[in-house]
């Protein structure tokens, strides 16, 4: 390899490292190394602590489908409760009819 083909590739990492850094990619994985690290008990699977510390879009969907999911099932509740109302008056006039 000679010093003016190495010059370029030289430039292409510098210029990589430059964008990570920028989009905070560096610091992110940075962190995320250092929390390993300073894991008392390191775990077994290392990779899969990475990916869950540094994956948090993992988190964010999760936590959209569980609001979601409690939207919903709000709503259950409110129709539920209106049903138990309806039933609950028709019970007390067929009492009220009966006595």
């Amino acid at each position: 390899m000679t010093s003016t083909q190495k010059i370029p590739q030289d430039a292409k990492k510098e210029e990589f490292r430059k964008y990570l850094e920028k989009a905070g990619v560096l610091d992110l994985l940075t962190k995320s190394l250092v929390q390993l690290y300073e894991e008392p008990q390191k775990p077994d699977d290392a990779l899969g602590y990475l990916k869950k510390t540094v994956g948090g879009n993992e988190e964010e969907l999760t936590i959209e489908s569980l609001k979601k999911e409690n939207d919903q099932l709000k709503k259950k509740i409110a129709e539920l409760e209106s049903s138990q109302a309806d039933l609950q008056a028709k019970v007390s006039s067929l009492e009220a009819g009966a006595a």
